[in-house]
């Protein structure tokens, strides 16, 4: 299956990127936004932080992302994915990436 990746046109345009990560066995997933995807997904990886949630779990493997104009709606898109069940994130993942694979070197040519 081909990976459709949400791409920044223009690397001047100011906007966010909501992300999903996951671990290894896929068993949890973690939903993040932040204005630089690779710097944030290498932090991730990289366990720059940690203490943190996605640390703790492992969550190193990015399986999903979406690029938006402005971080206020790369924000809102955040608080509504969180606020959905797993099944609805799982069909979200499905949707551009059924075989669940890390999408990091794929968004490091991306961006």
């Amino acid at each position: 299956m081909e990976i459709v990746l949400f791409c920044r046109l223009n690397s001047m345009t100011k906007g966010g990127y909501i992300y999903i990560l996951s671990n290894q066995h896929n068993t949890t997933l973690y939903i993040g936004v932040t204005s630089n995807l690779v710097n944030r997904v290498y932090e991730h990886k990289t366990k720059r932080y940690s203490n943190s949630f996605s640390a703790k779990y492992n969550l190193n493997k990015i399986i999903y992302y979406e690029f938006f104009a402005s971080i206020a709606e790369a924000i809102n898109r955040e608080r509504y994915l969180k606020s959905k069940k797993r099944n609805y994130k799982e069909q979200l993942i499905n949707s551009i990436n059924s075989e669940w694979k890390d999408l990091w070197y794929d968004i490091q040519d991306c961006i």
